[in-house]
């Protein structure tokens, strides 16, 4: 299977993109991985192991490449895709990890073209609290979905893009991760539910804590593993959700709204039993998803 991408370019060596040059390196040693990013980034990319190449000037990083995985915030990937397009071999699987789907294929859509490097939008879901490449793991992806956004009929016409895109699909397989199917509408309004609404919602959460918390330090000096598992997705920096946020605004203002509406009703069952029935679902839910694992 490594004879699949023989040289394979990660455009952002951070956590996902560091995650996944560490698999590579990991399960397909045969291939060999370049990194673009900031010097000093390839630097310690180069001393985790992760990268066997360093470039970063994007035409010399890209060129020769069998698959392009760019693993930057959504904003830079959009910014970006157009003179990757124009770089890329046109061989080439182009694929991206961006959390958002719309707005990175709307411009994929525009900027790569029959008889050159095909995109496959993609979304692994997997992370962590903390970002950066210190943070990366060659196992990030083991047990978690991995979304894959469909083809038009129209690309998968061409069977050596099919092939690309299937020689792809059995690389996160070896990796651990299940590949999910969807359209780029669907995996936004179902990420703005899975994973952006428990990111806002630990937010939320540690700043009615702060200001409950007094000079003495109480509530927080109290506080158990409840509380520290409930916040860890308040670890993670703005500048990680910042571009997220503003491309699935509309799912998440909509999810939001349920999402008050949610807890209004639990106040208004504080004192009654249908707050049970309501601790009884939310069980049922957390069974289901246990059992995903």
């Amino acid at each position: 299977m490594a004879a699949f991408f023989r040289r394979v370019a990660i455009v952002g060596t951070g956590l996902i993109g560091g995650s996944f040059a560490l698999a590579l390196r990991k399960y397909f040693p045969a291939s060999v991985v370049v990194g673009w990013d900031k010097p000093d980034v390839l630097l310690h990319a180069f001393g985790r192991g992760a990268i066997q190449e360093g470039i970063p000037d994007l035409s010399r990083a890209i060129a020769g490449t069998d698959l392009i995985y760019v693993a930057l915030p959504v904003g830079h990937t959009i910014e970006l895709l157009p003179e990757i397009a124009r770089l890329a071999p046109p061989n080439a699987l182009v694929t991206d990890a961006s959390s958002t789907k719309r707005s990175v294929c709307a411009v994929a859509a525009e900027s790569f073209h029959e008889g050159g490097a095909h995109f496959l939008g993609g979304h692994p879901m997997a992370g962590k609290e903390i970002s950066g490449l210190a943070a990366a793991d060659a196992n990030l992806f083991r047990g978690s979905k991995y979304a894959l956004i469909r083809a038009s009929a129209k690309e998968k016409a061409a069977n050596e893009r099919e092939q690309r895109v299937a020689e792809f699909v059995a690389l996160i397989e070896k990796l651990g991760a299940e590949p999910v199917w969807l359209e780029a509408d669907a995996h936004d309004r179902a990420a703005a539910v899975v994973s952006h609404l428990p990111q806002l919602l630990a937010v939320a959460l540690a700043g009615v804590v702060r200001s409950q918390t007094d000079e003495t330090g109480l509530p927080v000096t109290l506080a158990g593993r409840g509380l520290r598992d409930a916040l860890r997705l308040a670890g993670s920096p703005y500048s990680v959700w910042r571009d997220i946020i503003l491309t699935n605004s509309d799912n998440l203002e909509r999810v939001l709204d349920q999402m008050i509406q949610a807890l209004e009703q639990v106040r208004s069952d504080l004192r009654t039993r249908a707050l049970e029935e309501e601790f009884s679902a939310a069980g049922e839910l957390y069974k289901i998803l246990r059992d995903l694992q």
